[in-house]
């Protein structure tokens, strides 16, 4: 999956154990609304240094997979979601910005109605067979 939005916050890298270390970054989507969305990542292992090259502020394409995992602690079980990013990149200043790119005009017979914050590319190299 695929978001571009802006570099709100990037936390530092916590070393959960000897052999797994993560860090959150967190991306603001739907800034041209009424109610942007502030959507938390994190990256791990070696990919905590891939956000050293970008600040606050910076429009960011973001490429991640969503993780699901069951806890069954005193209270009962739980579920929690985390979104793991993979790929980083700084979108191009001559880029279309994700509202200028809703308000160009289609070339396809797509819907025109309001697309979905996280959209898929058919260029996406995911594992998945669908």
């Amino acid at each position: 999956m695929e978001v571009i939005g802006l570099l709100k916050v990037k936390f530092d890298t916590q070393r959960v154990s000897d052999r797994f270390q993560k860090r959150e970054f967190i991306l603001t989507t739907e800034t041209n609304t009424p109610y942007p969305q502030h959507v938390s990542f994190q990256v791990t292992q070696d990919k905590c240094s891939m956000l050293d090259s970008y600040r606050e502020g910076d429009e960011l394409r973001v490429q991640f997979n969503l993780r699901g995992r069951e806890w069954n602690g005193p209270q009962g079980v739980k579920y929690f979601n985390t979104l793991e990013a993979w790929r980083i990149e700084k979108v191009q200043s001559g880029a279309p910005s994700p509202s200028q790119a809703q308000a160009a005009p289609r070339q396809n017979t797509e819907s025109t109605s309001a697309s979905p914050v996280f959209n898929s590319d058919i260029n996406d190299n995911d594992d998945l067979p669908f």
